[in-house]
């Protein structure tokens, strides 16, 4: 397994994790947040009881694209880890909206606001799930983006 080396100039962590529970329905979720966290599409925390399933998703990339091809630009790396993401949450019983915390690893800190915009796309309620995000030297491959996080199902 390779190991990730981090840029002690470049680690930035935009925002704390959240803590790992969440119910079903959005509705069902309460969401600690400011007008800072909403316009980066993050919350400070998610908070819900009693849940019933956490899905702990591993680190997804979007280097390769369904077709199989490469994928060479960031924003359409970050929409192809997303669908990736949401393709192994509905095999888990989950959706997008059940994420409470999420990590977000990039090879560019300049791709952080392209990110929070790209985000907004895949939770258009603006309820976000918790999130840090990391710039790092190097990601597997050539992807420029990984996420990974965790998934709360029936809570509340």
């Amino acid at each position: 397994m390779r190991q990730i080396t981090f840029t002690k100039a470049f680690v930035t962590i935009i925002a704390s994790a959240a803590v790992c529970m969440a119910a079903t329905s959005s509705e069902a979720k309460d969401y600690v947040t400011t007008q800072e966290t909403q316009a980066r599409a993050y919350s400070l925390s998610v908070v819900t009881e009693n849940p019933k399933k956490t899905i702990y998703f591993a680190g997804q990339t979007g280097h390769i694209g369904a077709d199989g091809n490469p994928i060479t630009d960031f924003d359409s790396q970050a929409r192809r880890a997303f669908s990736l993401i949401k393709e192994t949450l509905e095999k888990s019983g989950a959706k997008m909206s059940d994420i409470v915390s999420m990590t977000v690893f990039i090879t560019d800190v300049r791709n952080g606001k392209h990110f929070a915009d790209i985000r907004k796309e895949f939770f258009p309620d603006g309820k976000y799930p918790g999130s840090a995000l990391i710039a790092v030297d190097g990601l597997m491959g050539q992807s420029m983006i990984e996420i990974q996080g965790v998934a709360v199902v029936d809570g509340k």
